[in-house]
């Protein structure tokens, strides 16, 4: 099990971009449920462990800053969800 994925808040980022390509800051706040300031933190700590990446442009003259999970990030994801099944497997 990796310790980025101990938290609940970044299994839940790492979720949502397994199952879309990309995700932009926003609506990872909404399906979260978090503040700007805790998904900054998380996204940051996820980011520095290549598991994401980031890309910034700007949207109406808004910043937009859009998220999606790296190759290394997906095999990290993947061996964890594969732990964590074999995990409840063993206590049936």
């Amino acid at each position: 099990m990796h310790k980025a994925f101990e938290s609940r808040i970044r299994l839940g980022i790492m979720s949502a971009l397994a199952v879309n390509d990309m995700l932009d800051f926003n609506s990872l706040k909404e399906y979260l449920g978090v503040t700007d300031g805790n998904l900054a933190s998380h996204l940051k700590a996820l980011e520095k462990e290549d598991f994401i990446e980031v890309e910034k442009s700007f949207v109406d003259r808004k910043p937009n800053t859009k998220y999606n999970m790296t190759k290394k990030g997906k095999k990290a994801f993947e061996d964890h969800l594969s732990i964590l099944e074999k995990l409840i497997r063993s206590q049936k």
